[in-house]
């Protein structure tokens, strides 16, 4: 997993509320084994008309905001059945943070295990991110999970809260495969002890 420890960009407003995982990678796109490949997909429904044509009017589609990097959305992002196609899909898409007033707690730690950040705001001021944006679609917002704030180098800089043990592993890159591979050493001195102890064994 990529290390987090900021980031610089603009912003793509998608204020709508409980935006579910089959909106943000349906289903019948889950059939890849890698975790790459699935950003021409996300938010599929919204970005394509049943004809597969580009919908002029979906935010993803402007191209003022082509190349963002941050998503904000409305409350209880995320909500729905729990895949991990939905962090991957985002991130492939080129978003590494999401900002919204919730998220679904599925969602939420799935998107830390795959080193995608969520930021939880208060609405006014997840609201006033997208304005911004809207008004303004060239803006940049900086992110930094070392001192975990998001400004916009100007008059707006807001603190966000996030458990230390998932700062730790975004800042050091560090997903479960990772975390338990911290302990290598450790490991395979056990199954050498464990193979030894087996062939002590009458049998």
């Amino acid at each position: 997993m990529d290390k987090f420890t900021s980031i610089t960009g603009t912003v793509v407003p998608l204020m709508r509320e409980n935006i579910d995982t089959d909106q943000i990678i349906p289903k019948q796109f889950l059939k890849r084994i890698e975790r790459t490949g699935y950003g021409e997909f996300l938010f599929w429904y919204w970005r394509f008309d049943a004809d597969g044509r580009p919908n002029e009017d979906f935010v993803l589609n402007d191209p003022k905001f082509a190349g963002a990097s941050i998503l904000v959305a409305g409350p209880n992002f995320g909500c729905g059945s729990s895949r991990e196609h939905a962090p991957w899909s985002l991130m492939d898409h080129g978003f590494r943070v999401i900002v919204a007033p919730s998220f679904a707690d599925i969602f939420y730690n799935n998107s830390f295990k795959n080193g995608l950040l969520p930021i939880s705001l208060a609405p006014a001021d997840v609201t006033l991110i997208a304005e911004t944006a809207t008004a303004d679609p060239g803006k940049q917002f900086s992110v930094d999970l070392n001192d975990c704030s998001i400004t916009d180098g100007g008059s707006f800089t807001r603190r966000f809260e996030i458990d230390e043990f998932r700062r730790h592993c975004l800042l050091n890159g560090l997903d479960d495969i990772g975390l338990t591979l911290r302990h290598e050493a450790a490991i395979t001195a056990y199954e050498r002890q464990r193979a030894v102890n087996a062939a002590m064994v009458p049998n």
